[in-house]
């Protein structure tokens, strides 16, 4: 299950509005989200929540990229919410690697067959693999699109707003209570939890 909701600061301290995130499928569409309730181009936060699993805060300010932070990205990966934050500049991968990789392996029979010929090399190799083979080690050839286990992000998101980085890494899930609470936002919070 999952919960978010919009804290946007104006002059009067800050607006609560729980959101639907049904039409949102990028992070650009959540930054325009955020943008659209913003007042006077002032800071937007996005929390995302998904129950007993991971949260996300997003920061937008006026026109500048968005800050993003995830509470366990291993977690929000496996997430079409979490999907969507764990962007390739967030996850330190080339942008557009995976969908140039998919594109080649489309054109290329990367196995040296052509189609619907059998791969005799490989058949036979199966037939002799068996008890004898030792297993391969994971550690040996890591993969480079694992998503790491744990916190992502920027430490720093809420720093200035009254949560520190130390404060932000021991919250766990249903941390928008807590956040709020740093923020002095608790209140208007509570109209839409």
């Amino acid at each position: 299950m999952y919960f978010a909701a919009l804290l946007a600061r104006t002059e009067d301290g800050w607006e609560a509005s729980d959101t639907e995130l049904d039409d949102v499928e990028t992070l650009s569409d959540l930054t325009d989200l955020a943008r659209e309730a913003s007042v006077d181009e002032d800071t937007v936060l996005v929390y995302i929540e998904q129950e007993d699993a991971w949260f996300g805060v997003v920061r937008v300010d006026g026109e500048e990229d968005p800050r993003i932070y995830v509470s366990d990205a291993s977690a929000a990966a496996r997430s079409s919410y979490g999907e969507i934050l764990l962007t390739d500049e967030l996850l330190g991968r080339e942008p557009g690697a995976d969908d140039e990789i998919a594109a080649l392996e489309e054109l290329v029979d990367l196995d040296g067959t052509e189609d619907g010929e059998p791969d005799e090399a490989k058949d036979s190799a199966d037939g002799r693999a068996g008890a004898d083979d030792p297993d391969p080690d994971p550690d040996l050839d890591p993969d480079p699109d694992a998503v790491p286990a744990g916190p992502l992000g920027d430490l720093g998101v809420l720093a200035d707003l009254g949560l520190s980085e130390k404060q932000l890494l021991t919250l766990r899930t249903d941390a928008l209570v807590e956040i709020a609470d740093a923020l002095g936002a608790a209140e208007v919070l509570e109209t839409v939890r």
